[in-house]
């Protein structure tokens, strides 16, 4: 009925695990795991369970009459063969490789001599680092942050220290005056040894002042620690395929510098309906750095703005009498008489027309401005200088401001949510805030609505050729070339790997 397990047995051969270990130039020691067949003496647990084997096959070939006791003797041996066979290798599979421990080599390295030991660098004070490091709350130091509509007496309060220790402190010494006029976001650090008693405290007085006060009792002593600010130089360069912004954290740059990319540019290029997918930007800028940590951004350097194929070039530039301002290549100044586009990044919503159908009224008639939607409370700036000739509420207009500028030329800003501090005969320059986007007056939705009128008569404000400025003429020039010609060369640089990567 059954062949004998003896038959498929072979002269005492079998296939057995050899672990070997190998030395290896490439890995120092290697574990080898390889299958190899030579004969070998059975051990004693093997010869019983070969004993066993043949038992059974024995009782198979008895006749019925003892099937019972074959059946009896079957379940028996094959609880035997578990234990015997399949207990000892899930114990090996669960073992831990005895191998592992082998490649553990602890190594011990020599002590630090003393040239390595003055090649290391010296702990830094945390007053010579950046502001309230780890290293202060070891010395005992608490930082407070300042909140919001909080007051000094406040912070003392909280901190558990008495009102008579701060007035004493804001008399003797004038830095500690200056924490009366604290905002929220300030850092002040304090260090109190115990409950009511406050040792010292530094806080920043500038980006490169630092204030350390110690008390001890009623004496006072007070140092500033100056700390010295670095400007490096950065580059950043992106190809447009969704938003400015977007292209700008590809290009590393923060949403503060796109902006003032933006600002540099904005009386050539109209932001809210100029761009276009494919248009490119390179930029050299300052980042400020104190104690090797980035402060803030720093001002733009230089720029070029590719446009609708247009290309745009901005220069910074110093002139002798202290005053900042962007210069195209030869000179010129970029800034204009009148900005186009008075709220930032906004969308038009409705453009010049001598014949638009009105939301509101369902009448035909002329659109005489430009409507720029946006959020409302969006800042309103005023287009050039000039002087406010009227601020109020004027019927379909809402709340509006009017502005003339010089004998020809005005603008009228509309539908504001409110005005800026600014009253009627106030002089504004251009760029200062006079109000705010809303929906006052005949309006479906916030926006601004604005207008440029020469001599009288409305013109389109996107299209209205706006004056150029006069170039720089003799030292003046000469100066700014000879700066000017170190940015062109980095920015050449920078948009050439710009192109590669669109490439």
């Amino acid at each position: 009925m059954f062949a004998p397990f003896s038959q498929f047995e072979t002269a005492c051969v079998i296939y057995q695990t050899d672990w070997q270990h190998r030395r290896s130039s490439a890995r120092h020691q290697a574990v080898r795991h390889q299958f190899v067949q030579r004969p070998v003496h059975l051990k004693p647990l093997a010869r019983a369970r070969q004993l066993l084997v043949r038992a059974f096959e024995s009782m198979l070939e008895r006749g019925p009459g003892n099937r019972r006791m074959t059946l009896t003797a079957s379940a028996a041996g094959l609880v035997v063969l578990v234990g015997m066979v399949v207990l000892p290798v899930f114990a090996s599979v669960t073992r831990p490789d005895p191998v592992a421990t082998q490649l553990i080599v602890p190594l011990e390295l020599p002590p630090p001599s003393e040239a390595t030991e003055s090649a290391m660098p010296a702990p830094v004070s945390a007053l010579e680092s950046d502001l309230y490091l780890a290293s202060d709350g070891e010395a005992g130091w608490q930082v407070v942050t300042v909140r919001r509509n909080e007051t000094l007496g406040n912070i003392f309060g909280r901190l558990g220290l008495s009102s008579t220790l701060m007035h004493h402190l804001l008399d003797e010494s004038d830095n500690v005056r200056a924490l009366t006029q604290i905002h929220p976001g300030d850092q002040i650090a304090f260090r109190i040894p115990s409950e009511g008693t406050l040792a010292a405290l530094q806080f920043d007085k500038s980006e490169s002042e630092r204030v350390l006060v110690e008390i001890d009792g009623d004496k006072v002593d007070e140092r500033i620690i100056q700390r010295e600010l670095e400007r490096r130089t950065q580059y950043g360069s992106a190809v447009i395929t969704s938003s400015l912004f977007g292209a700008g954290d590809a290009a590393g740059m923060s949403d503060l510098q796109v902006m003032r990319l933006a600002e540099a540019f904005n009386y050539d290029i109209d932001f809210a309906q100029d761009l276009r997918e494919g248009d490119r930007f390179a930029v050299v800028y300052e980042s400020i750095y104190r104690d090797g940590v980035k402060l803030r951004d720093g001002d733009i350097l230089a720029a070029v703005f590719v446009n609708q194929g247009k290309r745009y070039e901005a220069f910074r530039y110093t002139d002798s009498d202290g005053h900042n301002d962007f210069y195209s290549a030869d000179g010129r100044s970029l800034r204009k008489a009148f900005i186009r586009t008075p709220v930032e990044f906004s969308r038009i919503s409705s453009r010049f027309s001598t014949a638009r159908k009105h939301p509101i009224l369902g009448r035909v008639r002329a659109h005489k401005g430009v409507d720029y939607a946006a959020p409302t409370g969006t800042a309103i700036i005023a287009a050039g200088n000039g002087v406010v000739t009227f601020v109020g509420n004027r019927s379909g207009y809402g709340r509006t401001i009017e502005i003339q500028h010089g004998r020809d030329t005005s603008t009228l800003y509309g539908h504001m949510s409110r005005f800026a501090k600014i009253a009627r005969g106030q002089k504004v320059q251009q760029g200062d805030v006079i109000g705010y986007v809303g929906m006052s007056g005949l309006a479906t939705g916030p926006h601004l609505h604005y207008e440029f009128r020469v001599k009288g008569v409305h013109r389109d404000p996107l299209s209205v050729t706006l004056p150029k400025a006069e170039p720089l003429a003799g030292a003046e020039l000469a100066a700014f070339r000879q700066a000017q010609g170190t940015y062109a060369l980095a920015l050449a640089v920078v948009e050439d790997q710009a192109l590669a990567t669109v490439r």
